[in-house]
């Protein structure tokens, strides 16, 4: 009785404890938020919660059947996954009046905005508003790195590998991509590669079968780059053969089969480890190891997944062993890009007399003492610009392809563009970076990749916190108070949408309660022809890697990070203003490979369509298609448009915003002038 009367009163203690810590929680997290002076959403569990972000998946559907609306009705929207990119991330702004808004729970604030200003100070303030790196700590899978880092150790990484993003590796990169475009293309002109289906109702060398491979060729594009970006390797696709040339070193990690003493080739281990790269993040490789294949197919993703990555480990321990030697045997790197050979030789090449002379050695501060990377660190800097360098530019060029076949219209424009730069007939082998990059950027081609980026980013947040005290920010005309600690989100997608900053091509009439009167929600990109916005005084968008130090009173304290020093758009398209186009993010934590990825892509487009088009894949056959009138014909390829719009706003944030759970839209590349769709 006795023991039943102290258990009793032990739970009574308790339950009486986190009453009053949540009512206290409720009441000073409200108190903090209201200071700043934004509008206040109040919800019981905070939307950022570890817990809730694992489980809301499965539970919110729950919530949601059992409670009435009328209890979550007013903030559901933001404990929703990916409410930042679909429907329309700026409808819940527009609903709360505001560009910005706090959330504020018993255990937690946030605060979310879609406002340039605001975002243009939150990402230049960088002592004020520091990268939230509580949300990076995960990627340290291999070592610290120039993402999950701050401070002066965050100096110290940013030195190191911003000394590899010049214009001259740019143009490396360039010649890279167009080879490795080409390798697509042939792969899915050649007989049973690339394409799942048939070949049916054409000739071979004129039309691919239908791609649903898509996403994957783009990605294995994207990591054959990074191959030759990361590491100086030249990848193959499955119908290429290994060059004569290749030096021997490197050839076990270009080979298409496993060298000796490991199960997966390099591209093989390296791919799966960033295809599988969340079961690696959340589940110890103990655990992994121990789970038998035989389980199942999840079990043999589990047991692939450390596989890889025990393989990838095991090249990279040879590469930077070999990379060491050949330092230290004063063998000279080969022409071209190669972030770890540069990682490597910044901590064992010693510096010249030269660098000496002009402080160009590696250094956390002003000060005399210097300091190099770790084996570790140099580990884990390679792989998050893998990471970094890979999803990000392979969907944007996967979204692009999609929209491009969705307006056969737009592809007429493109094509015009590349004829004049390059001539139908060129070979894109000696195409010339110097010459045609600024055409190609300031081209329908920059226009297009510039509208993919502003409607499907590859991040749809970034996060951001405020420093370990209350900070202010301007806010039209306003001072706001911004509690200490408190994660800030610039919601990219809205942002991006933002009509305040962003021209429409024309106003449309709203369909339903909730849709936008205009078209921003829409891919279009003459909008990038139409005549800049200027607002509150806001210059129009650069990189800003030098003005993040700017202190309250308005002294500059300029730093130079590295990396790419110019503007993120063509000086002759349309010039966002500042905090309204950060697809890189913006400010001296801005994307080092910016400009790599935009040479990337815009070479991409430039090879697939010199000499191609896409086209949507409809629900007919070939010979139905060649019987058809062109009114039938325009009939079922705006059903399969219809479709893959609904597709492509499916797409979930997985560390990248992509399609996810076997959705894809299904393509065919055929030759200019034999399109059976033209719009």
């Amino acid at each position: 009785m006795r023991l039943n009367l102290l258990v009793t009163t032990l739970l009574g203690l308790f339950l009486a404890w986190a009453i009053y810590k949540i009512y206290a929680g409720f009441k000073t997290n409200i108190a903090k938020a209201r200071k700043a002076g934004y509008p206040v959403l109040i919800t019981p569990i905070y939307p950022l919660s570890p817990l809730w972000l694992t489980t809301r998946h499965f539970l919110l559907p729950i919530l949601t059947r059992l409670l009435p609306s009328r209890l979550y009705a007013s903030y559901v929207f933001v404990m929703t996954p990916d409410w930042e990119y679909h429907p329309s991330p700026r409808s819940h702004f527009t609903r709360l009046g505001s560009d910005t808004f706090v959330v504020a729970s018993w255990n937690g604030l946030a605060c979310y905005t879609s406002d340039a200003a605001v975002i243009q100070q939150v990402m230049s303030r960088r002592e004020a508003f520091p990268k939230d790196t509580r949300q990076y700590g995960i990627l340290e899978i291999f070592g610290s790195n120039v993402v999950t880092t701050e401070g002066q150790v965050w100096r110290m990484h940013r030195k190191v590998t911003s000394a590899s993003f010049n214009e001259r590796n740019a143009g490396h990169t360039f010649r890279e991509a167009v080879r490795q475009t080409v390798g697509m293309v042939g792969g899915w002109f050649s007989s049973g590669s690339g394409s799942s289906g048939s070949q049916e109702g054409g000739d071979v060398d004129d039309m691919t079968g239908t791609i649903t491979t898509l996403e994957h060729d783009t990605m294995r594009w994207a990591l054959n780059i990074i191959g030759y970006v990361g590491f100086g390797l030249k990848l193959l696709w499955p119908h290429e053969s290994m060059p004569a040339d290749m030096d021997p070193k490197l050839a076990k990690y270009g080979s298409l089969q496993p060298p000796s003493g490991y199960s997966m080739t390099f591209a093989d281990s390296l791919a799966t480890v960033l295809e599988r790269i969340l079961i690696l993040l959340l589940i110890p490789s103990a655990v992994l190891k121990r789970i038998p294949s035989r389980w199942g197919s999840w079990a043999s993703k589990w047991h692939e997944a450390w596989e890889a990555k025990v393989n990838y480990t095991k090249y990279m321990n040879a590469f930077l062993a070999e990379k060491v030697q050949d330092i230290r045997a004063g063998v000279q790197e080969r022409e071209g890009m190669n972030i770890m050979g540069q990682l490597v030789r910044s901590k064992y090449d010693p510096p010249s007399s030269e660098e000496k002379k002009d402080g160009a050695t590696t250094t956390t501060t002003t000060t005399t003492t210097t300091k190099k990377l770790e084996d570790s660190e140099i580990m884990g800097n390679a792989f998050i610009m893998t990471l970094a360098g890979h999803e990000t530019t392979a969907n944007v060029i996967h979204f692009t392809i999609v929209e491009l076949a969705m307006h056969p219209e737009v592809q007429r424009r493109v094509q015009r563009d590349i004829d004049a730069i390059f001539g139908r007939d060129s070979d894109p082998e000696t195409w010339e970076y110097e010459k045609s990059i600024n055409a190609l950027l300031a081209s329908y081609i920059g226009a297009v990749i510039n509208e993919t980026l502003r409607l499907i980013p590859p991040v749809v947040v970034t996060p951001k916190r405020v420093a370990d005290t209350d900070q202010w920010i301007q806010d039209g005309g306003q001072r706001h108070q911004m509690p200490a600690m408190m994660p800030v989100m610039p919601v990219i997608s809205a942002v991006q949408r933002n009509g305040r900053y962003w021209p429409a091509l024309h106003d449309k009439t709203p369909t339903k309660q909730g849709d936008a009167a205009d078209d921003l929600d829409e891919w279009h990109p003459d909008r990038w022809y139409l005549p800049s916005i200027m607002s509150q005084g806001q210059s129009s968008t650069d990189n800003g890697d030098n003005d993040d130090e700017k202190e309250e009173g308005g002294k500059q304290r300029e730093e130079n990070y590295g990396g790419y020093q110019g503007l993120d758009t063509s000086p002759t398209l349309f010039r966002p203003v500042r905090g309204s186009f950060i697809p890189f993010s913006d400010g001296a934590r801005s994307c080092l490979g910016r400009r790599i990825a935009m040479v990337e892509m815009v070479a991409a487009v430039a090879v697939l369509f010199q000499k191609y088009s896409v086209e949507l894949a409809v629900d007919a056959s070939d010979e139905e298609v060649q019987r058809m009138v062109a009114e039938q014909r325009r009939h079922v390829y705006a059903k399969a448009q219809e479709k893959a719009k609904e597709t492509v706003q499916q797409a979930q944030s997985v560390l990248t915003l992509k399609l996810t759970m076997g959705r894809h839209v299904p393509v065919r590349f055929v030759r200019r002038g034999k399109e059976r769709f033209v719009g």
